[in-house]
């Protein structure tokens, strides 16, 4: 794709794309006249003749034209389109893991929890926190700090591809889970066998290795479909793991006031 970004660069390129008209309309007329009556300028030919080579010179250049015009404008579109859906995808990852960003979850989540609350069907919210990330951070420096989210984030894109549910970078070391259609148990099932896959991954580089535990928070919502308290029961058990002394799940309904 040409990228036009000034004004001498517009004009160029038009003088360029008119003078490529212009040769082209020039050399096609010549080709038709030489094929239909030869090269004696002093032949005589009919005037119906010429009239009818005249106009089928013109609607030849024209839908030539016309054609290769149409061409390159579908081609414009087609990277432009291409380019609006980068930038769009772009504007929906987190940069760092892949995963969806806060922004891409939350409209997301919105969408799936307008569907379950027509289908009567549970929600069930994750918000799940790397213990202890600060003393990574500290301990290591920040290169192995965003392998460890890295390396997470890994096991929660395949935990979302195995299970079918919504994963993202919440934000930090935060990473937010949202499923619908499951029954307590299965979620408390769920959620443990996330935090297990986390604390048996190794994460290392030519110098360190390392394990790393994660802390979930579990909120199930029967009717309540706003997101923003959803993820807000979610975030208060977070806090009730980390206050057990984290690597554990903990489970605040949208119903209840306090975690179980």
């Amino acid at each position: 794709m040409i990228e036009i970004t000034t004004r001498r660069q517009a004009i160029r390129h038009t003088v360029a794309r008119v003078g490529v008209a212009v040769s082209l309309t020039f050399f096609l007329t010549l080709l038709m006249i030489v094929t239909e009556f030869g090269t004696n300028p002093n032949a005589t030919v009919r005037v119906g003749l010429v009239m009818t080579s005249g106009m089928i010179t013109g609607v030849v250049i024209a839908a030539l034209l016309a054609g290769s015009l149409t061409y390159r404008s579908a081609l414009v579109m087609q990277e432009l389109n291409l380019a609006r859906a980068e930038l769009l995808r772009i504007s929906r990852t987190d940069q760092l893991t892949g995963l969806l960003n806060r922004r891409a979850f939350d409209e997301t989540a919105m969408s799936i929890l307008a569907t379950a609350r027509l289908a009567k069907a549970n929600a069930v919210a994750f918000m799940c926190d790397i213990d202890r990330f600060k003393a990574i951070n500290d301990q290591f420096g920040h290169e192995f700090g965003d392998k460890v989210i890295v390396e997470i984030a890994g096991v929660f894109k395949a935990f979302a591809e195995q299970n079918g549910v919504l994963a993202a970078r919440h934000g930090g070391e935060e990473f937010a889970v949202l499923m619908v259609d499951v029954t307590v148990e299965q979620a408390m099932k769920h959620a443990n066998a996330l935090r297990l896959a986390c604390a048996t991954t190794e994460i290392s580089n030519d110098e360190i290795s390392a394990y790393v535990t994660i802390s979930i928070g579990l909120t199930v919502s029967q009717k309540i479909t706003d997101l923003s308290q959803i993820m807000r029961f979610a975030d208060q058990a977070l806090y009730a793991a980390k206050d057990r002394g984290r690597d554990r799940v903990a489970r605040a309904d949208v119903s209840e006031s306090v975690a179980a």
